[in-house]
């Protein structure tokens, strides 16, 4: 028994050869319709993917969401109520007191963990699309953080910026600011570079700077309890990147992450137009 393909095929067949000469290429239109079905079988296909994409997608957001919302109804909700106590205890402190010196300092360490905090659980309830620009989104970090002005800060960009898809540029955005907040709370540098270099064959991320450096115990096996160096070498295996830290007491650290650009056009999607 025919099917119908098979009988749009022969009928179309010969009616291309009763209107074509022996010496003309035929093109049968039976091939259009097989070619036809062929397309529409890969768009139907094409949007299951995109449909499951969205679908994952949607469902990482929900629980990073969930987390979120627990990190700020417990920990960071108890750092601020903490904060309040040597707040109130350093108004009775006298001003030439060696002691207010030290409430200032925890003051200040506390501020900044409640800064951190909260900066983390944005990033947890967003869903990365916002970062459109890697560049200026991790050259702002430093004005987020709120730390002093005399540290000398620069960025250096060479190469034609590229838009990654905007899982992979989360990513990468991710891990340099876990680097830059770490240099810029931690290190006590005065000085720290942000590079990204564009080329042909890769994108490469470096951030240095002239700090106290990362004992070499922790920077091999981390700290109990602390996640953001494992946190970062995850997200770069995950994007296909390689990262790598070197760090000494008198040189500082330098983070350096690269990402082949061959993932850029296997990954990336098509920049649209805004106007």
């Amino acid at each position: 028994m025919g099917s119908r393909s098979e009988e749009c095929f022969t009928a179309d067949k010969m009616e291309a050869e009763s209107k074509t000469s022996r010496n003309d290429v035929i093109v049968y239109p039976g091939d259009a319709c097989a070619a036809e079905a062929t397309v529409t079988a890969k768009e139907i296909e094409s949007r299951k993917q995109e449909e499951e994409r969205i679908r994952q997608e949607s469902v990482r957001l929900e629980e990073r969401t969930r987390i979120a919302q627990e990190l700020h109804d417990t920990l960071l909700q108890t750092f601020q109520s903490a904060s309040l106590h040597p707040g109130a205890a350093v108004l009775r402190v006298a001003q030439d007191s060696p002691l207010k010196k030290q409430l200032d300092r925890i003051l200040e360490i506390m501020k900044q963990g409640i800064v951190e905090g909260r900066s983390a659980i944005q990033g947890l309830r967003s869903p990365g699309s916002q970062i459109s620009d890697l560049v200026r989104a991790l050259s702002h970090i430093q004005d987020e953080l709120k730390v002093q002005r005399d540290i000398d800060s620069r960025v250096t960009v060479t190469g034609r910026q590229k838009q990654w898809r905007r899982e992979i540029q989360h990513e990468i955005y991710r891990i340099g600011k876990e680097a830059l907040v770490n240099a810029f709370c931690h290190s006590g540098a005065k000085r720290i570079e942000l590079e990204l270099e564009y080329s042909d064959r890769e994108l490469y991320v470096r951030i240095r700077d002239n700090g106290c450096g990362i004992d070499p115990q922790i920077l091999e096996n981390g700290r109990d309890g602390h996640w953001g160096l494992a946190g970062m070498r995850e997200r770069a295996t995950r994007i296909g990147g390689v990262l790598k830290i070197l760090s000494s007491a008198t040189t500082g650290t330098e983070v350096q992450l690269s990402i082949p650009t061959r993932l850029a056009s296997e990954l990336s999607l098509p920049l649209h137009s805004s106007g």
